[in-house]
């Protein structure tokens, strides 16, 4: 694992008590930002000037007339959710605007009152009315309320009702120009068709003449057949008769065709009704009937024999005779059927072209009449919608735009609006205060808490030091703040693994974190508790613990390193018997470098030996390898955090540098702390705070003089 690796900091939820810890931390900037939303409100509401407004509330609706028309019943029509706002937009529009600025000639009188005193342009005046207007519909009716905002209370109603009327005004000049200009079409399309009646009906007489077509003819819709549809009906009855005739005639002589003369004998007589042969045929019959009966009793030569035989002969001549007759008349009649059959066919089939051909030669004049008939139509239709038109217009109609309320002059201004102005400032101020507060927060990743040291570097906070701490050098033990650091001194001796680590660095990531001032004051803990101990001011560059104990730089560990000088001339004693200090000394350019020598190390294992407890003050590790180097070389570091310096990953670094050069940190000092705002820091010294503050006024006694009071303090030194 890589010791340089920043290790990722795990999500925490805030607690209520977190969110009050930022509100009091960051106070200030909640404070400064109301303040200065507030006092900018006021100036701002109490700097406008002030303007009055006045309302005109107007009745808008759409077009429609009292009575109803010719055309049909008034049609109210669905309700459309964009009219209204339509005419919000028609209101603010530069046709009505415009009649106001005409009106009231607005461009000479604005350019005075807020020009350079010439006239304004119509879009600047347009411009300042859409500014100083403004329109809002009147829940669930259909009124508008048209409210105009001006210094002058005059003005802002003299300028609600000129805009009501204006518009007033267009949407009935509108309603009139769209009617009258729709008769206006109406008519010149009315024109347009007479005149193609005109030519039609010109047409139409000019082909009735020319084709010669009859008054009967003219006054039908098409040509008038040669046959009527009587004639024609009966004539094919007759034809269709004729035909069945026919067949029935063809199919009688087919059958008869192929019988014998016997058979034909037979079947005439039942298939046609002939008397003659009928009679024949019964003569026939007696006359065999006889003659078989001489044909016994008589020779052939007898007379009676031989008469009957010739009468026999006879009657079959006869008989064949009319048998042929009948043949013949039925292949007559045939021919005869035929014949009527093929002369009624030619008479229809004549009669229909003749019909065609009458029909093609009127046809133009038909169909110009049937022009002619629907341009009449047409223009009869039109000659109503405009004569129901024209009626219309006549009606009175519903006014559209109504003014329900004049505009009057405002009583009292209603811009700016002061106590809500002043009202919403103070609520801004306070919600944009504590945003920012809690975005300063968010961006403000240095450590806040103990728990925010003890997550990101995993190491324990030894002690907590407050704001604004003393040196207990000058102050005594009886310091407020020296508990603090005696709190830090028990949690470090515990901390140590052996009783022999005696070498403690005290190191920071950066400056102006309380380093210097954390060693001066825990090693004066340490020497207060009767322990010897030293004091190494190991920050070459830029020392200040020498400023502290009051006391010369000129000689120190430089010149003890740089061999100039013994460790007794360069060790320095100080008020506090038991305290000791060593000064870094005078830093010659050749010298850098000079914390990793041996003759360091030896100053370490000698120092170890004489004193109890030796403390070393270091400059930032992030800034120059002085302080690695002697992490490394002490048995102890400790490293201090001041509270909400730095941001969190430059105190991992110089943890992790601690590390990567071997040095044994044991925990962090937090330093800085402001106990009046963080409760979370109370456990560690308020209690102390509290005791401590109790005790003082129990110890205070009656003025006794001077040597008692020193008595007093003199004794409180000794218990510690």
């Amino acid at each position: 694992m890589d010791p340089l690796k920043v290790p990722q900091t795990p999500e925490t939820r805030l607690h209520f008590l977190d969110y009050w810890r930022i509100i009091r931390i960051r106070k200030t900037v909640i404070l400064a930002v109301f303040l200065l939303v507030v006092i900018t409100a006021t100036l701002v509401t109490f700097i406008l000037p002030e303007s009055f407004s006045s309302v005109c509330r107007i009745k808008i609706e759409r077009d429609l007339t009292d009575i109803d028309g010719l055309a049909g019943s008034r049609s109210i029509g669905a309700y459309d959710p964009y009219f209204i706002q339509t005419e919000f937009e028609t209101i603010q529009s530069e046709v009505i605007l415009g009649k106001v600025i005409d009106n009231l000639k607005l461009n000479e009188v604005w350019g005075k009152k807020y020009g350079t005193g010439g006239p304004l342009k119509n879009i600047e005046t347009i411009g300042l009315l859409k500014g100083r207007m403004d329109l809002r519909p009147v829940r669930s009716t259909s009124l508008v309320e048209i409210r105009f905002y001006s210094e002058d209370k005059d003005e802002a109603s003299q300028l609600a009702n000129a805009i009501a009327d204006a518009y007033r005004d267009h949407r009935q000049s509108e309603r009139l120009r769209l009617l009258g200009g729709g008769i206006k079409a109406l008519e010149e399309r009315f024109t347009e068709q007479s005149d193609k009646i005109t030519a039609a009906q010109k047409d139409v007489d000019g082909l009735r003449e020319k084709l010669n077509i009859s008054e009967a003819d003219a006054s039908a819709t098409a040509s008038t057949p040669l046959l009527e549809v009587d004639s024609l009906r009966r004539i094919m009855g007759q034809l269709i008769e004729a035909k069945a005739r026919l067949t029935e005639i063809q199919v009688s002589v087919e059958g008869l065709a192929g019988l014998s003369r016997a058979e034909l004998r037979q079947v005439l007589p039942r298939t046609r009704t002939d008397a003659s042969l009928t009679e024949l045929l019964s003569q026939q019959n007696i006359a065999e009937q006889q003659f078989l009966r001489l044909k016994v009793d008589f020779s052939p030569d007898h007379p009676q024999y031989v008469s009957l035989d010739a009468q026999l002969k006879d009657l079959e001549l006869k008989i064949e005779g009319s048998v042929n007759g009948i043949m013949k008349a039925l292949s007559n009649q045939v021919s005869a059927a035929q014949a009527g059959v093929g002369a009624l066919q030619k008479a229809v089939d004549d009669a229909k072209k003749r019909d065609i051909e009458t029909a093609q030669l009127s046809r133009p004049y038909f169909e110009a009449k049937r022009k002619l008939e629907e341009l009449n139509r047409f223009g009869s239709i039109l000659g109503m919608k405009l004569a129901s038109e024209r009626i219309d217009l006549s009606l009175p109609r519903t006014t559209t735009v109504e003014i329900i309320d004049k505009a009057t002059p405002g009583s009292r201004p209603v811009r700016p609006n002061k106590p809500l102005n002043i009202a919403l400032g103070i609520i801004i101020g306070l919600v944009v205060g504590v945003g920012l507060a809690f975005f300063i927060e968010y961006l403000d990743t240095s450590v806040k808490t103990i728990d925010d040291v003890e997550r990101s570097l995993q190491s324990p906070v030894l002690g907590v030091i407050p704001q604004n701490v003393g040196l207990l050098f000058d102050e005594g033990a009886e310091s407020p703040h020296a508990e603090a650091y005696r709190v830090l001194r028990t949690n470090l001796l515990f901390s140590r693994k052996d009783d022999k680590l005696n070498s403690v660095a005290v190191v920071s990531a950066g400056a102006g974190e309380g380093k210097s001032t954390t060693v001066m004051n825990l090693a004066t803990v340490f020497a207060q508790s009767g322990q010897r101990v030293v004091i190494v001011d190991s920050d070459l560059r830029r020392p200040t613990l020498h400023k502290m104990l009051h006391v010369t730089n000129n000689l120190g560990l430089t010149n003890y390193l740089l061999k100039q000088n013994t460790l007794e001339e360069v060790i320095q004693t100080t008020s506090l018997p038991s305290l000791d200090f060593l000064a870094s000394g005078k830093l010659p350019s050749s010298s850098l470098g000079i914390l990793s020598s041996a003759q360091m190390k030896d100053l370490i294992n000698d120092l170890k030996q004489r004193y109890d407890f030796v403390f070393f003050d270091s400059p930032p590790i992030m800034g120059v390898s002085d302080a690695s180097i002697l992490a490394s070389e002490v048995d102890i570091t400790l490293q201090v955090i001041q509270y909400r310096r730095y941001p969190q990953p430059m105190n991992i670094r110089a943890k992790q540098l601690i590390e990567k050069v071997g040095g044994n940190l044991v925990g962090i000092v937090l330093n800085n702390i402001n106990m009046s705002q963080d409760e979370s820091y109370y456990y560690y010294s308020g209690y102390y705070h509290d005791y401590y503050s109790k005790n003082e006024e129990s110890e205070v006694v009656k003025p006794a003089g001077k040597d008692s009071g020193d008595k007093g303090k003199t004794e409180i030194k000794q218990k510690y």
